[in-house]
Parts: C-alpha cells; sequence; structure tokens
C-alpha cells in the first residue's frame, strides 16, 4: 500500500468525485490532502481498465483513492471487491452485503471499508436490504446500533448513510450519528449534501461525538459542462471544515 495521506488521521475528511486525473490533483490540493477522490467502477466497461487508470490516480495523489460504485448501485458491489484487491485504496464504497466480500479480498484492516444503509422514516431504525438481490425485496429494517455491530462483524469501518436527499432526514442522520458515536464508528453522511447544507449536517455529527466522519458531495459541485469537480467549492468546503473542527 502507498503512503497514507494526512486524511486517514483527520477527524474529518472530504470525499468528492474525480472526473479526471488532473481534477483529483486539483481538489486534492485544494483541500490541502484532507480529501479522498471518488473513482467509480461504473464507469468501466472491465476490470482491468478501471485498474489501469485508478494506478494513475493512485501515484499523483498519494493513494487518496475511494473506490467507488456509482450512485449506490448494488450491480457494481462485486466489481468493486475485485478491483479493491488489486488497488489496495484508502476508501471502499460497499453496499451492505458487500462488506464482508472487500474485507476478505483485501486482506488488511488499513483500508476504510463502508456499508451502505438507508432511511426508513423512522427515527433509530435503517434499511440494510442494499444488495443487488436484497434491494429488490421489501426492505429489512433493523437497529441502528444492530446494523453498526453486523458491519462491524463483516469487517466494516463505517455506515454509509444514503440517500439523504440533504436535510430531508435530518433526526434520523442524528440518531446515525449518535449510534456511531457510541459504537466507535466512522459515518459517511451521503446524497443532496451542498454548499448550503454541509456546515449543519458535519456540526450535527460532530456535536454527536462521531470520531471520524466523512461527507460524500458530489453531483452538487461538479460542473455540469466540463463534468469536473469544482475545486473552488472544494477549497470553500475545507474552509468550513477547519472553522467547525479547528
Amino acid at each position: 500500500m502507498q503512503k497514507t495521506p494526512n486524511y486517514y488521521q483527520d477527524r474529518v475528511a472530504l470525499n468528492v468525485l474525480a472526473g479526471s486525473v488532473q481534477n483529483a490533483v486539483d481538489c486534492y490540493a485544494a483541500a490541502e490532502h484532507h480529501i479522498i477522490l471518488g473513482v467509480l467502477t461504473k464507469n468501466y466497461p472491465t476490470d482491468q481498465l478501471a485498474i489501469e487508470d485508478m494506478l494513475k490516480y493512485q501515484s499523483q495523489i498519494e493513494n487518496a483513492v475511494s473506490v467507488g460504485l456509482g450512485a449506490g448501485d448494488p450491480n457494481q458491489s462485486q466489481m468493486v471487491s475485485r478491483v479493491s484487491k488489486v488497488i489496495q485504496p484508502q476508501h471502499v464504497n460497499q453496499v451492505f452485503t458487500g462488506v464482508g466480500t472487500s474485507r476478505a479480498l483485501l486482506g488488511q484492516a488499513d483500508t476504510i471499508v463502508n456499508g451502505l444503509v438507508s432511511p426508513t422514516g423512522k427515527v433509530g431504525i435503517v434499511n440494510i436490504a442494499t444488495g443487488p438481490l436484497s434491494s429488490q425485496t421489501p426492505a429489512a429494517e433493523v437497529p441502528i446500533e444492530t446494523a453498526i455491530a453486523l458491519l462491524k462483524d463483516m469487517g466494516g469501518s463505517s455506515i454509509k448513510f444514503f440517500p439523504m436527499h440533504g436535510l430531508a432526514h435530518e433526526a434520523e442522520f442524528k440518531a446515525v450519528a449518535e449510534a456511531c458515536a457510541a459504537n466507535d464508528f466512522y459515518l459517511e453522511p451521503t446524497g443532496g449534501i451542498d454548499l448550503e447544507n454541509f456546515e449543519t449536517i458535519l456540526q450535527i455529527a460532530l456535536d454527536a461525538g462521531v470520531k471520524r466522519i466523512i461527507p460524500h458531495i458530489y453531483s452538487s459541485i461538479i460542473d455540469a459542462e466540463t463534468g469536473m469537480t469544482r475545486p473552488e467549492d472544494v477549497r470553500q468546503l475545507f474552509e468550513i471544515v477547519k472553522r467547525l473542527v479547528g
């Protein structure tokens, strides 16, 4: 595994999508290296093409690579695990049922592996049926504490709470954050986060006492014409992080 970047020790690290290697480099600099850059397996027709491209990213941003699914697509779960085995990235995105496979193929405990759980409309209760088959069935609603314990059993590092739709599930998010803090688990709020609601979402997680927070800010800071994440927006987000975390 390559050199561990600063974000790995941070309480807060941004997670944004990289539209190209240069875009990744620019965003990495904008956040003063306190960031991981998402590269989506869904954008590649084969494992080998994904691996070849991700190795280029790794070499330019100290392996601050987050291997992604692509809008939480459960059908990418196996590809994410296979690619991650070779890449050995610093961060892996997974659906709930894919966590064990990813951890086993990684063969080490250092890479952060998240597990996707979804809001249910009920405070303290999440849906863990986010896998390729389970996502097509009725929701599997369990207490957030149970979801965390199951993820720990599988070698997971963090809860990816998606889709949040910004602050639409604020009370549920607060309960998830409190559970993560109480159970020494990381938290990754995802979905509908933008420059306007980012501070509120981050503050909720900080107030709850979550040890490490990795907010995903995607489409809201991507230039529609170029498909690239705007480094100036990343810089603005990181200024908020610095102000809140100190």
